[in-house]
């Protein structure tokens, strides 16, 4: 049996997006509306931190350190926990979205960071659903860097992509 070869086929390449397609995405939610606010909070953490969409559904308060230095402790495949530094912008952002959502008090511990219109925890297609249609909104402005087809998932590629390139 070892001496079988194993089949070669094709690695797809991975895609992401450029650092201006990221900016053109975020630049789209409406932050005078409790709700663009809440998208924008979220699709700037999700890219800050590489999040993947399980994680980002599954942050609660307490997964958020806002003091220097600020981290989020994220818990992913196979229930193990990471700890990832927040840009000092993220932050700030950050703290406004939980003070205004009241997410700061002591009895919201366990309540999760984001939630829905019906104040319940997203799940995969309502992360999905909003990614896509801010991506939409940024293609019709600039339909050169924004691909056709997105997932949750690109924005983990891109941020691994952005620190590659930046040296790190």
């Amino acid at each position: 049996i070892l001496s079988i070869r194993a089949k070669k086929h094709d690695k797809k390449s991975i895609n992401y997006l450029t650092t201006d397609a990221i900016k053109l995405i975020l630049e789209q939610p409406d932050i005078s509306t409790r709700v663009g606010r809440r998208n924008l909070a979220l699709l700037a953490l999700m890219y800050d931190c590489g999040a993947r969409v399980t994680e980002m559904i599954d942050l609660t308060p307490t997964s958020i350190r806002l003091e220097y230095p600020s981290i989020v402790k994220l818990v992913g495949k196979g229930r193990k926990a990471r700890i990832v530094p927040l840009q000092q912008e993220q932050t700030v952002f950050l703290k406004k979205y939980m003070e205004e959502n009241h997410l700061l008090e002591p009895q919201a511990t366990q309540y999760p960071l984001f939630s829905n219109t019906r104040n319940e925890k997203f799940t995969r297609a309502g992360i999905t659903y909003i990614l896509k249609t801010y991506a939409d909104q940024a293609r019709k402005i600039n339909p050169l860097i924004i691909p056709n087809s997105i997932s949750c998932h690109v924005t983990r590629h891109s941020k691994a992509m952005h620190l590659l390139q930046a040296g790190v």
